[in-house]
């Protein structure tokens, strides 16, 4: 009998030990799925991540409603508009991709690291989707003319605002922006945050065989590199 009664102990702690260890794992899934919504934002939501989606959209001319942290359907429609510009899965949410094409990233990245990694990353993809082909000192030109955008009052203060700018670049309207970029595009973009600008502060460029806005031709120009002409 107290055998039986030892049996019976032993296996009531067994059965508790797997309720404890399945209640564990099921809860940790539950906060997980909680935490990746919390990664995205959609219809009806609210806060300040969404201010930060109307605020960048409103700056690059794909929302005019009101910055009220409140996503309703202007924003879903301005979302979609910018997901469809850029080549994303036009659904209207602001999910991982979306939120890192607008240069958004959650508090969980590691902080300026993460930006700078992020800042690399989408430099070197326009410089690849504009440059690809070019002389490489006009590949890194394509980068700091980004650059000397962002410095400059009349563009966005942030790359990705400056890249994402509506009508700024053909390789965002075409969605070459989302070709995966070769080591020379990457060397580019870094030759070109770390400082060098052949250009010479040059804020736009374009193909002398192929432009057709007259208004482009009449802005000064500083240099020519390869098929590209730099102008202020």
């Amino acid at each position: 009998m107290q055998g039986v009664k030892k049996v019976s102990k032993n296996l009531l702690c067994i059965i508790t030990i797997i309720v404890i260890v399945l209640v564990g794992y099921f809860g940790y899934q539950i906060f997980n799925n909680n935490q990746a919504i919390t990664t995205l934002s959609k219809y009806g939501s609210r806060g300040e991540e969404v201010r930060t989606i109307q605020t960048k959209l409103k700056r690059w001319g794909y929302y005019s409603g009101n910055v009220d942290g409140i996503y309703g359907s202007q924003t879903v429609a301005a979302v979609k508009y910018f997901q469809r510009k850029n080549g994303l899965a036009q659904d209207g949410i602001a999910g991982p991709k979306t939120l890192a094409a607008m240069g958004i990233y959650s508090s969980s990245s590691s902080g300026s690291s993460s930006s700078n990694s992020s800042d690399l990353n989408l430099l070197s993809r326009i410089i690849y989707g504009e440059a690809r082909g070019e002389p490489y000192a006009g590949q890194v030109a394509v980068g700091a003319v980004v650059l000397n955008r962002v410095k400059n009052s009349s563009f966005p203060n942030t790359i990705a605002g400056v890249i994402y700018q509506s009508g700024a670049f053909d390789a965002v309207s075409d969605g070459q922006i989302n070709l995966e970029p070769d080591a020379t595009a990457k060397k580019a973009a870094q030759d070109a945050l770390n400082g060098w600008d052949p250009t010479y502060g040059a804020i736009y460029y374009f193909n002398p065989k192929t432009a057709t806005n007259k208004w482009i031709w009449s802005r000064p120009m500083t240099v020519t590199i390869g098929n590209h002409r730099f102008c202020k």
